[in-house]
């Protein structure tokens, strides 16, 4: 099931994505839901075109938990080494932005990159999760966009501006629940032209070793977020620029750069 947020008429809710083709083709329409989705839900049966409502974040998580350097290529792309453990930052809610959103190019860089997400959403609270109990854990999963000052990552080495700026992680258009994220196709656009393309399956370390190793350290509550890193090809963004994400199995997230202020 696709599972998208949205506004209309000024009221925020949850709806079942049902139909075919995309957010901007037509021919998808909302059934709302009564209540949240994390928890036991129905379907209300009132139903309303998905080109008559605004999009926003699938989810407004608690925390964004982002993996850095989790695919072998991408950390030669940068010049690094793979680490011999998850590298794992955050980046605040006030990051997160949803599909058709703007990207606010930030006043203290000079080179802003693209970076092609899976993101996994988390479905219930948990801590310490054995590996065989992953799955029960997850929600469905969503792309995303980790948006990186690239000049302030690497002269201000510690992460928190460079990946933590107002804007930063767009998330959507929605989160896909019955998914197997295992070996998917993932890639990003800028103006139409194809800047990644990997797949899921060229992870160093698996979704399943990622949220163990999280929750040795910290409680996940529902609507959290885990970025699972990109594969390579990461490059500039300009002001102007439409950035696409797209991950096979649930869709695409596209947003436009703009000067911020």
């Amino acid at each position: 099931m696709r599972i998208a947020r949205f506004s209309i008429d000024g009221n925020v809710a949850f709806g079942a994505v049902e139909g075919e083709g995309t957010v901007e083709s037509g021919g998808l329409v909302l059934d709302i839901i009564k209540g949240i989705p994390y928890t036991d839900f129905e379907l209300s049966g009132t139903k309303v075109p998905l080109s008559k409502v605004r999009l926003l974040p699938p989810v407004l998580p608690n925390k964004v938990v982002a993996i850095g350097r989790n695919y072998a290529e991408h950390a030669a792309d940068l010049g690094n080494e793979v680490p011999e453990v998850p590298v794992a930052f955050f980046k605040p809610t006030t990051s997160v932005i949803g599909p058709g959103d703007a990207i606010e190019y930030p006043s203290f860089s000079n080179e802003l990159h693209h970076e092609a997400e899976l993101a996994v959403v988390i479905g219930r609270m948990c801590r310490e999760v054995p590996r065989e109990r992953v799955k029960d854990v997850i929600f469905g999963y969503t792309c995303a966009n980790d948006v990186t000052a690239r000049d302030a990552q690497a002269r201000e080495k510690q992460w928190a501006r460079a990946k933590g700026f107002d804007t930063s992680c767009p998330l959507g258009p929605w989160v896909e629940t019955d998914l197997d994220p295992s070996d998917l196709t993932i890639q990003a656009t800028v103006n139409g032209e194809q800047r990644q393309l990997g797949r899921t399956s060229d992870m160093v370390r698996s979704i399943e070793d990622l949220v163990v190793h999280i929750t040795e350290a910290m409680t996940l509550l529902p609507g959290d977020v885990i970025l699972t890193g990109t594969p390579a090809g990461v490059g500039p963004l300009n002001v102007g620029d439409e950035v696409a994400v797209t991950i096979e199995g649930i869709g695409t997230l596209t947003n436009k750069v703009i000067k911020r202020g």
